[in-house]
């Protein structure tokens, strides 16, 4: 049995550091500070992404590999004198995915807690609150955050509609279970953990080699979209979550996920054979599916037209967009294929 701990390590890191759509400074400036750590060339574009460049023997083409640093949770619509927050969705969050307790509000010069709150349970149906108990899911509209702040240490903090509301640090720490990892958000933190890992490790790439933690994925992919029309890329690999269940032919384990078709569109099946060309290489078997629900940076650039080729590859995922639990051997695995890949691909697209 491998020893995951430092891969562990790396993702628990990752997690703890909050990062929803579009207030992602938290994980910009450990990312930042990581690759610089490395010797690498990184920078950040003005839609947020953080770029890493490693360049190859044949710079002429190029392809790009993205894993989205952003996560999903809640942003707040309003607020009201005894400190209760209205707070809506934002990306595919749902209230009874985290329960009631503590939330992080992220205000322009704070952070603050609160607690996400469905109301009280003994009540009767006059209360409406009955009909989430028998009835119907809660709702964003359902819910709120209570903060027992008035609206002027509100405003000290900064916290404001727009503010964003995530899951409270202390509830995010990762456990393990034997080899497999539970934790929110490894949607897609686990994801720049290959990255990272990639830039430690890819050395003299056969083309350029752009490593991309993409932002705002989970409002529409913006960040990929803005760094593929501004860089022209001949290959898009997207890293991602694997969603887990009975109408996929997909199982929890070490085996990697290459997708042929999502929401979005159908990925390029040359790619793709040149993907499971580099896992038979690396010893790595991999499982093919399509799915539905479900969209990523390729697949959304290759709608668009911004790239003509792109790849999703992923790692089986239980709870996705909740409580995530993944192996961390299929996160590894990962890694093997794209550091065979990276060595072996050519300006002609084939090996």
């Amino acid at each position: 049995m491998e020893n995951y701990a430092q891969l562990f390590q790396t993702i628990e890191e990752l997690v703890l550091h909050h990062s929803p759509s579009g207030m992602e400074k938290e994980i910009d400036t450990l990312l930042l500070s990581r690759f610089s750590l490395m010797g690498v060339e990184n920078w950040q574009d003005q839609a947020g992404n953080i770029i890493v460049k490693i360049a190859g023997k044949d710079s002429k083409k190029a392809i790009a590999i993205t894993a989205h640093k952003d996560e999903i949770g809640a942003v707040v619509k309003s607020m009201d004198e005894a400190g209760c927050l209205q707070v809506r969705k934002l990306g595919g969050s749902f209230p009874w995915i985290y329960g009631e307790g503590v939330a992080d509000i992220l205000g322009d010069k704070a952070t603050i807690s609160g607690i996400l709150s469905f109301g009280s349970r003994h009540v009767s149906h006059e209360s409406p609150q009955k009909a989430q108990q028998e009835n119907v899911p809660v709702m964003w509209e359902n819910a709120w955050v209570e903060t027992k702040c008035n609206l002027t240490e509100l405003a000290a903090a900064g916290v404001r509609p727009g503010s964003r509301v995530v899951v409270g640090k202390h509830r995010k720490k990762p456990i393990r279970l034997k080899d497999y990892i539970a934790s929110y958000t490894l949607d897609n933190k686990a994801s720049v953990a290959i990255l990272l890992a990639l830039a430690a490790e890819i050395k003299e790439p056969e083309v350029d080699v752009y490593l991309v933690a993409s932002a705002k994925e989970e409002v529409g992919a913006i960040g990929a979209l803005y760094f593929t029309q501004n860089q022209r890329l001949d290959a898009l690999i997207a890293l991602e979550i694997c969603p887990l269940s009975s109408e996929y032919p997909i199982e929890a384990g070490e085996k990697p996920v290459l997708l042929s078709q999502d929401n979005y569109g159908i990925y390029d099946e040359g790619l793709n054979g040149e993907l499971l060309v580099a896992a038979a290489r690396a010893g790595v078997d991999v499982q093919l599916a399509v799915i539905s629900g479900f969209g990523s940076d390729a697949s959304i650039a290759m709608k668009f037209g911004h790239v003509a080729r792109g790849a999703c590859l992923g790692f089986p995922t239980q709870n996705t967009h909740g409580y995530e639990i993944a192996h961390l051997g299929a996160i590894a695995n990962c890694i093997k294929i794209l550091l065979v890949y990276c060595s072996t691909y050519h300006c002609d697209g084939n090996d």
